[in-house]
């Protein structure tokens, strides 16, 4: 299965906490532009994206939305800090293409993770690569490149998926206009 390979890629999981997890974790589509996990509500899990591809992003009181992240086939997309806080979540996170995930529900995942070394492990290893790590680079690109540097480090790490979302999403991204985009696309 795509979400035990995923998991093992970071530190093998063990046949009894497969077994466990796998008690519950729920299979779900969602058709293009509907939202996995709505801003305003207290989420109960996250995701694995079997397939297709997500964003996060947060919407200001003018409704103009910034996106934060984005989410393809491997990826696991949740309001992670909500999660932890027991808060509503800020962000909302979106389908933009039909898609199919694996929720798995935080709560039973937590109480697993203190059990099973194996998953703390995965947790860890998780973390750093995909949170630490990523978040401060992410955050020393804002401030030290110009948008020409942005959006090639963007198509870096993106790449299967720089084609299939509208320009105007990447430029939210990258927190610049798509006009602004536009124009670094045509000079590149």
């Amino acid at each position: 299965m795509a979400l035990r390979s995923t998991m093992n890629s970071y530190f093998p999981i063990s046949d009894p906490t497969w077994t466990s997890l796998r008690e519950f974790c729920d299979f779900r589509q969602l058709e293009k532009h509907r939202f996995l996990y709505p801003a305003g509500v207290h989420p109960k899990s996250f995701s694995f994206v079997y397939s297709g591809l997500f964003r996060l992003f947060y919407a200001d009181q003018d409704g103009s939305e910034y996106n934060k992240n984005f989410f393809d086939s491997g990826s696991f997309p949740g309001s992670m800090a909500a999660l932890l806080k027991g808060e509503v979540s800020e962000y909302a996170i979106e389908s933009l293409e039909d898609s199919s995930v694996i929720t798995i529900n935080f709560r039973r995942f937590r109480q697993l993770l203190l059990q099973a070394d194996d998953l703390k492990m995965f947790q860890i290893y998780y973390l750093e690569k995909n949170w630490l790590l990523e978040k401060d680079a992410r955050e020393l690109q804002i401030v030290q490149e110009d948008a020409a540097q942005r959006y090639q480090r963007f198509l870096g790490r993106y790449p299967s998926i720089a084609a299939r979302i509208p320009q105007y999403h990447i430029a939210s991204h990258l927190g610049i206009t798509p006009t602004q985009l536009s124009r670094v696309r045509k000079k590149g």
